[in-house]
This record gives C-alpha cells, structure tokens and sequence, in this order.
C-alpha cells in the first residue's frame, strides 16, 4: 500500500483520477503517482513523496542516490532536485519518465541500504555521488551533513581512489577533505564555504568560548586569533526573549577580547565582501590559500 496521501493510477479508475484532479483534490508528482493536494507539499516533501511513487511503480531492482538519497537519509540539500535520482544495475537506459534521472555504473552491494523502507545508497556513497555532481558548495552541504550523521570519510574518499580519473572525482576528493561534522546547518556550512573559496585559513568549528556567562560554542572561526563567526538565522530570534538572550552572549563573548562577525543569507551573495571583513580580523599579512576546485 502507499503511504497516506499518496495514489497510484493503477489503484483507481481512470475516470476517477480524472475527477479528483479536475476538483482540485489531487495533482500529480510523478508519472503514475497523485498527491492529495490538502497535504500541501512543501519541496522537500514533494520531492519524498516522488520519490515513495516512483518506487512503488518499479518491479526491478533499483537504489535512491545523490540528492534523493540525501533527503530519504534526512540530510539537508542546499537545492532540492526537481528530478528523483536513482541507480539501478547494467546500463541506466532513458526510460519514459524524465522526471526520473537514472544513473548508470557498478554497485557495490556494501554501499547500498535501506532508510524508511525505501532502497537507497548508503551515506558515504550518497556524499559521494553528491560531491561529484554537484556544485562545490551544494557537495559541502551534503557532505557535512553526511559525516555529522555518522559518516565514514575515509570510506567514502576510498570509493574515489576506487575511480581515477573520472569527472567530478578531483572536486569530490578535495570537497569530502574539506568537509566538517561541526557544521550544524546550510548556513554554517556556506559561511564556511566562502571563506575557503576566498582563500581564508580553514576554520574551525563549534568552538568553545569561556565567559562570564558560562561556555558558549562559537559556530566556527579561528581559536588561535580569537576570532569567531556566527550564522544568524532567522529562527534564532524568533521572539524578543531570545533576541536578549543571544545579545548577552555575544557581548560576554566580546568582553574577552574575542572579534564577533555576525552572518546572515544576504551576506552570502557578496562572498569577497564577506571574506573581507573576515580577514581584516585576522593577522595582517596572513597567508592566503589557492583553492581552485572550490571554484567549480
């Protein structure tokens, strides 16, 4: 059976598919597959439930991967895709449904799982393909994400020595390399992403700073310089007691002779900006770094 809110064609009279789409009641996802339309689906929920229907429908063997695979693990994507990608054995064929993005390639029985019922890559060879396809930074959210839910980074850059040579290794390696299980959201992540794209020191995260308030943990930034970075997002000041609570800190943090930058998603755009005000709290004449494949 589907899950609730999801309808398979082939469960239901045509005609009747018919008149819930045309009341508005359903719309569809995937070739074959209807969503109740009060479910209201945000994209990643869409994306899911295309996911659940196109397993429901195929009779041969097949694994979720890259992105698809990251939202069944529940890791965060910097953008969900608006196709399901899956990989399946012998040649990936084009098929009917170009909502569908079939890879090809060998599989590796150890590097495939199942997450919620539903067949999919394990977690090293979801950063992986993730850190291959994707843009370096959409690669990082993943791969970040992907080690603080416990996966193995050796593994995965072992599934890369295992491929020389092929596209997308090269940018995968130094991305997974880079990856850091502190990061505890998208926005720390990209704040970390373009301070390495700019050629910063690497920094480090979740980094204890002792005030006279107590230990608080920076979200990333350099310890040895005393210089720490916040990402602010909106739900950190989601009413008036925690906007308090977040100015005391930062002021108990400061009043040991600590530089706070404060980051937010429209600072994000302007990366040399950003790099720049970081860098004008470092040491002067700080050696810069030549990342090109973050560049990608």
């Amino acid at each position: 059976m589907p899950p609730s809110g999801l309808h398979l064609a082939r469960d239901h009279d045509h005609n009747a598919v018919a008149a819930h789409v045309r009341r508005d009641e359903w719309e569809r996802l995937s070739r074959g597959a209807y969503g109740a339309t009060a479910a209201r689906w945000g994209r990643k929920e869409r994306a899911l439930a295309k996911a659940r229907a196109v397993h429901e429908r195929l009779v041969t063997p097949h694994w979720f991967s890259h992105e698809t695979a990251a939202l069944i693990w529940g890791l965060p994507v910097w953008q969900v895709p608006d196709v399901t990608h899956l990989r399946r054995r012998g040649r990936a064929g084009t098929g009917r449904d170009r909502s569908v993005a079939r890879h090809a390639g060998e599989l590796d029985e150890r590097h495939l799982t199942v997450v919620g019922h539903l067949p999919v890559t394990d977690l090293e060879q979801t950063m992986v393909d993730c850190a291959r396809s994707l843009s370096p930074l959409g690669g990082l959210v993943v791969a970040d994400a992907a080690l603080r839910a416990g996966a193995d980074r050796g593994t995965a850059l072992a599934i890369l020595d295992a491929e020389p040579g092929r596209r997308g290794v090269a940018r995968a390696t130094a991305v997974i390399e880079l990856a850091d299980e502190g990061a505890e959201s998208p926005g720390e992540t990209v704040t970390r992403y373009v301070l390495l794209r700019e050629g910063l020191p690497q920094p480090q995260t979740q980094i204890p700073v002792v005030t006279r308030l107590g230990t608080f943990w920076a979200d990333l930034g350099w310890e040895e310089w005393r210089v720490f970075l916040e990402y602010d997002g909106r739900v950190k000041y989601a009413d008036t007691e925690a906007w308090v609570r977040e100015k005391r800190r930062h002021d108990a943090v400061v009043e040991t002779g600590a530089h706070m930058l404060r980051v937010t998603k429209e600072d994000i755009p302007q990366r040399a900006g950003l790099a720049a005000r970081a860098l004008r709290l470092l040491p002067a004449g700080i050696a810069r770094v030549n990342r090109p494949l973050l560049r990608g």
